[in-house]
């Protein structure tokens, strides 16, 4: 029998400076990051040790990383980045969702976010 679960860290908040125009490189803004990580553990969870699941305290670290680290134009891209190193830190996971907000994009109408939704499977 095989076990597998998900791991979300939902609603990562973050100050970036991503974006298309100059502006939204000179100011910056937040954005939030949702990460559901399908997991299958490398040894039993009756075993109850770390090293066989995701450690969500590191797996967000690498998400602060990326997501203040280098500018990117485009969202998807920033979101397609977190999905690849989370899936390259933690061979645990088989597939990883990753969600990426903006709620102050620049469209010319009112809008909560946009949000970007990539898919990354193993």
């Amino acid at each position: 029998m095989t076990t597998t679960y998900t791991i979300t860290l939902k609603n990562c908040a973050f100050f970036a400076r991503h974006g298309l125009h100059d502006a939204e490189e000179f100011l910056g803004q937040r954005f939030f990051v949702d990460a559901e990580l399908d997991v299958q553990p490398l040894r039993p969870l009756s075993d109850d040790a770390i090293e066989s699941t995701v450690d969500y305290g590191v797996a967000f670290q690498e998400i602060e990383k990326i997501v203040t680290g280098q500018r990117r134009y485009l969202i998807e891209a920033l979101a397609q980045e977190i999905a690849t190193v989370l899936c390259a830190r933690f061979p645990q996971i088989s597939r990883a969702r990753i969600t990426v907000r903006k709620p102050n994009a620049p469209v010319p109408g009112v809008l909560d976010h946009v949000q970007v939704t990539v898919d990354h499977a193993v």
